[in-house]
C-alpha cells in the first residue's frame, strides 16, 4: 500500500496580528515567520509522519530548495517534485490571538503541472493505493481519472472551494473531504443534500464540533478532542486529511482512521505554523492513550 499526493507546495508568510485586518485598515503584526505550506505539502507531511509510504508530485520555483529538503526529511519520496522558473506559490497568512486565520494565496508554480508529469508520478501505483488531491493545482481531473483507471482510491479535498471544480471531479473520486462551510456551499451549488450523492463517501469536518463520515453502510460521528490552548488553526484540515488517508492506507477501519485523524488535528492547532506543526504519529498515539485512561 502506498500514497501519492499531487498537490501544492507553498512558502507561507505568517503574521500574528491583534485581530484579522478590516477593509481599508493598516495593521502592525506582532510576529512574523516563514515556513513550508500549501495544502498538498501539508497533507503529504502529515501522511508521512503518520507512517504512510508516500510520494509527492508538484512544482516549485528556484527559491524553494528548503521546501523540498523539509519534505524529504519528513520521510516522503520527493522524486516527482520539479523545480521550474515560475515562482513558488506562496500564502500571506494572518493569525489572530484566538488562532483564527485569513489567507491570501498566490498559486505560482502550482498551476504549471503537465499531464506527462502526472502520469510519470503515477508509475508504480495501482490497486489498493491512494491518491490525495486538493484544489490548489491544475490538471486535477486528469490526475483523478488516470488514478481511477489504475484502481487507486481517489481522495479529494475541496479547498480552496470552487463549486464548478468540485462538480467536475465528483465522477472520478471515492472520498470527498469538506469543512462545514464548503459542504453548505456545495449543497447550494448542487441544489441537493450531499448525503444523497451516490457512490461517494464524504467526510465533513466541523471544527470544535468534530467530524461526520457518511458512507454506504451508514454514518460515523467523531467528537473533537479538546486542547488546553488553540495557537493556530492553519493547516488543521490538512493534518486531518493526511492522517485520515494514511490510516486508510494502513488498513485501519473508518472509525479508527477518523479518530486518529481528529487527534492529530487537535495536536496540530496547539503549535504555530502549518507543515511545521504536524505531529509525529507516536505523539498522536500517546495523546489518544491519555484520553482513554
Amino acid at each position: 500500500m502506498a500514497v501519492l499526493c499531487i498537490g501544492s507546495i507553498n512558502i507561507d508568510h505568517v503574521y500574528h496580528v491583534p485581530h484579522l485586518v478590516q477593509p481599508g485598515e493598516t495593521l502592525a503584526a506582532d510576529a512574523y515567520a516563514k515556513g513550508l505550506g500549501g495544502k498538498g505539502a501539508n497533507q503529504s507531511i502529515a501522511a508521512a509522519l503518520a507512517g504512510a509510504d508516500i510520494r509527492h508530485a508538484g512544482r516549485v520555483g528556484p527559491e524553494a530548495d528548503f521546501a523540498i529538503s523539509q519534505m524529504r526529511d519528513s520521510g516522503m519520496d520527493v522524486s516527482s517534485i520539479m523545480q521550474v522558473e515560475t515562482a513558488t506559490g506562496h500564502a500571506i497568512i494572518t493569525v489572530d490571538p484566538g488562532g483564527e486565520n485569513a489567507i491570501v494565496l498566490y498559486p505560482g508554480a502550482n498551476q504549471t503541472l503537465t499531464e506527462a508529469q502526472i502520469e510519470a508520478a503515477l508509475d508504480g501505483f495501482g490497486a489498493g493505493d491512494s491518491l490525495m488531491l486538493q484544489n490548489e493545482v491544475n490538471a486535477t481531473i486528469h490526475a483523478a481519472s488516470q488514478a481511477r483507471s489504475r484502481g487507486l482510491r481517489v481522495v479529494y479535498s475541496a479547498a480552496p472551494f470552487e463549486a464548478d471544480a468540485v462538480r467536475e471531479i465528483l465522477p472520478f473520486i471515492d472520498l470527498l473531504l469538506l469543512n462545514e462551510g464548503e459542504a453548505a456551499a456545495l449543497e447550494q451549488a448542487l441544489n441537493t443534500d450531499i448525503s444523497a450523492l451516490s457512490g461517494l463517501e464524504i467526510v465533513v469536518t466541523k471544527g470544535a464540533d468534530g467530524a461526520v463520515w457518511t458512507h454506504a453502510e451508514g454514518q460515523i460521528t467523531q467528537a473533537a478532542f479538546p486542547v488546553d490552548e488553540v495557537v493556530d488553526t492553519t493547516g488543521a484540515g490538512d493534518c486531518f486529511a493526511g492522517y485520515l488517508v494514511a490510516g486508510l492506507d494502513a488498513g485501519l477501519t473508518r472509525d479508527a482512521a477518523i479518530e486518529r485523524a481528529s487527534a492529530a488535528a487537535a495536536l496540530q492547532v496547539t503549535q504555530s505554523g502549518a507543515a511545521d506543526a504536524m505531529p509525529e504519529n507516536a505523539e498522536v498515539l500517546q495523546f489518544l492513550k491519555s484520553r482513554q485512561t
